[in-house]
């Protein structure tokens, strides 16, 4: 799957690890309601094309996933400031 790394120079694999570091800090600092979001932005930073076949829950499984990350936010950074405010 990663056959195109053996043809890259020094210069070009460290190009690589810049861009993918940049998608990876993108993505961890996202906050507030960015949080809730799938994220192809970051998955489009693989060298392999292809849409996600994703499978989205029924509402009531999904909100309780919902539920159940915000409460591993607390549990994971109690420390976190708020972010108060509404979804627009």
């Amino acid at each position: 799957m990663d056959e195109d790394l053996n043809s890259m120079s020094r210069e070009q694999l460290l190009e690589e690890v810049r861009r993918l570091r940049a998608g990876i800090r993108e993505h961890r600092d996202s906050t507030g309601h960015e949080l809730c979001w799938h994220h192809p932005d970051l998955w489009g930073l693989l060298p392999e094309r292809l849409d996600p076949a994703i499978a989205v829950p029924p509402w009531p499984k999904f909100m309780r996933g919902c539920i159940h990350y915000r409460q591993s936010l607390d549990a994971q950074r109690p420390d976190a400031p708020v972010h108060d405010e509404e979804f627009k």
